[in-house]
């Protein structure tokens, strides 16, 4: 494998994307997701279309565990990682104080925690070798609070504030942190949070062409 990206939430919407992109350009993945299946198709789309190797992790980064898990198991394959693309986060909506608790917490490791932990694993190497880029997605929804939405919300404004401080530390290396701030996006994302019922998809001009056009409920 070489220039390689490990992308978390790679089998589907934006983390899918990053990855097509990836290996249109000849850059070998490592894939994680929680989906075996999906990460079985792109496995194949991608190795069908491109002249690069694809390695599949399947993990639930909900899990404490799981991203030393990640961590090991990339490093057992012998390769550098050239990106680290920490994609992976979901979303909800509701009333905090009705919102079951298991849910918001299960957020924070994922959008939060998990992000960090592999900024943390692989960071050090990068300065040490003095190489490498990580992204960090995170969303518009970091630039103000969300009633409604509090804890996703706040959790991306923590990978905003996160990224924009790590950069700041790393300017005197060749080692970039960026934080990637997409808006409303049409990937399974807003459906499974239940956002595509809120004002923030359906007032955007984007959300509104996808409607006349039937993509989206």
């Amino acid at each position: 494998m070489k220039n390689v990206a490990l992308i978390t939430g790679a089998a589907g919407g934006i983390g899918k994307e990053f990855a097509k992109i990836h290996a249109s350009r000849g850059g070998s993945i490592i894939a994680v997701d929680i989906n075996i299946e999906e990460l079985k198709t792109l496995k194949s789309e991608i190795e069908r279309q491109n002249s690069v190797e694809v390695y599949t992790i399947v993990k639930n980064l909900t899990q404490p565990t799981a991203t030393q898990e990640i961590y090991e198991e990339a490093k057992s394959l012998g390769v550098e990682i050239d990106y680290l693309i920490n994609n992976a986060g979901f979303g909800g909506i509701g009333k905090f104080y009705e919102r079951p608790w298991v849910k918001d917490l299960a957020m924070i490791q994922v959008n939060i925690l998990a992000l960090t932990s592999l900024t943390r694993f692989f960071l050090p190497e990068f300065v040490e070798r003095n190489s490498g880029k990580i992204l960090n997605v995170s969303s518009t929804a970091s630039l103000l609070p969300g009633p409604l939405q509090a804890v996703y919300f706040a959790t991306k404004a923590y990978v905003t504030s996160f990224s924009n401080a790590l950069s700041g530390e790393l300017h005197n290396t060749n080692v970039s942190v960026t934080a990637l701030l997409p808006g409303p996006t049409k990937t399974n994302f807003g459906a499974i949070s239940g956002m595509d019922k809120t004002s923030i998809y359906k007032n955007t001009p984007r959300f509104q062409r996808w409607q006349r056009m039937g993509m989206m409920p």
